[in-house]
């Protein structure tokens, strides 16, 4: 937030600014998703809808999973959010009590940290490296218990924020199956799922029926400020779930719902915008090292390069405002994702215009630090 705020105040002065520093798309929703919504602006009443969300928008949820993964999701399993956050903040308060202990790894979207924290759950903290791919596994989450004592829960998200890395099937199928057998209560953000380069996805829910799955309309559907993302429970919290949202948001927004259910028919236009993203992606992986930005994450999926700057800085907080001040480039410092070791890290985001990343790329290839 502190990077988006000085990059307005650059951009107000009409100095140029190339935004490597968001986390959302560049496009906007899809042409079917925008009618959709004219449509019911038009013809529909817009009044509440039920806390789990509208019949239409459930079913062609569950049909996504069957054709894109071949997965059998009951509609009755799926519940309706208010973005992401929304499905965080429910399952957090219907699958643990205060004081239980939730592992996640960093570098990780830091908003997971915060709203258990804000609840009274623990957030157990699991470092990991490049070697461990940014990754959870059952050798870390042994350790951490071995250091922490029982845990109770596991946030993974793949492709993940800030590094883009994925799980691969062997791996998901590990996770999902010492969660089973410790009694570990296991979240899966899949919010990025669709963004990916060369490599297939994976669901928890082709390993287990006891996770739960995270997901939002926002990154691959360019849905973001729709506010609008979805769970898959199991069945012991569809109750508890239910009863939370009723009582925190009465239902998502309406005209999103109706809006959404447009969505899963715009694949050639959401491809397009993922063709993009592979597109700056590259543009990045053969510039940055000319600038010095060659430790990289593995980028699989998301729109995200994670870098490690340890050889040019200690502090990339200032390295960042630095940069921006100099270059014009905004890029985000590490400190959110990983408090102990983000001090020697940054993460580029490649969601916006190919043209745009490449000014970013050539206004850092003439900098120096």
């Amino acid at each position: 937030m502190e990077v988006m705020r000085a990059a307005a105040e650059r951009e107000a002065l009409g100095d140029p600014v190339y935004h490597l520093e968001v986390g959302q798309p560049g496009s906007t929703a899809p042409k079917g998703v925008i009618q959709a919504a004219k449509d019911a602006l038009d013809n529909h009443r817009l009044g509440y809808t039920v806390a789990l969300g509208i019949p239409e928008l459930r079913a062609a949820i569950a049909d996504h999973y069957a054709r894109e993964y071949g997965v059998s999701v009951p509609q009755d399993r799926i519940v309706v959010t208010t973005g992401s956050s929304g499905g965080f903040l429910l399952s957090f308060l219907a699958a643990f009590d205060q004081g239980d202990k939730v592992a996640l790894v960093a570098p990780g979207y830091p908003c997971y940290r915060h709203i258990l924290t804000a609840l009274g759950i623990k957030p157990v903290i699991i470092e990991t490296t490049k070697e461990d791919r940014y990754q959870p596994s059952p050798a870390l989450l042994e350790k951490a218990q071995a250091e922490h004592g029982k845990i109770d829960g596991l946030i993974v998200a793949s492709p993940s924020n800030p590094t883009g890395t994925m799980l691969s099937k062997e791996d998901m199928a590990a996770l999902a199956e010492y969660c089973g057998q410790s009694g570990i209560r296991l979240i899966s953000d899949e919010i990025y799922q669709g963004i990916s380069y060369g490599r297939g996805f994976e669901t928890v829910l082709s390993h287990a029926d006891h996770a739960v799955v995270v997901n939002s309309f926002s990154k691959y559907f360019s849905m973001t400020g729709w506010r609008l993302g979805w769970l898959v429970l199991p069945e012991d919290l569809l109750r508890p779930v239910e009863c939370l949202a009723q009582n925190l948001f009465i239902s998502p927004p309406t005209l999103s719902q109706v809006a959404a259910v447009a969505a899963f028919d715009c694949r050639e236009e959401l491809e397009s915008n993922v063709a993009r993203y592979a597109a700056n992606r590259d543009l990045l992986l053969r510039e940055l090292p000319q600038s010095g930005f060659g430790d990289l994450a593995p980028s699989d999926g998301a729109f995200y390069l994670y870098a490690d700057v340890g050889h040019m800085t200690n502090d990339s907080l200032s390295f960042c405002s630095r940069i921006l001040k100099e270059t014009g480039a905004a890029v985000t410092p590490g400190l959110d994702f990983d408090e102990a070791r983000g001090h020697r890290t940054m993460r580029f985001s490649f969601s916006g215009t190919t043209e745009e990343i490449a000014a970013a790329a050539a206004a850092l290839k003439d900098w120096r630090p």
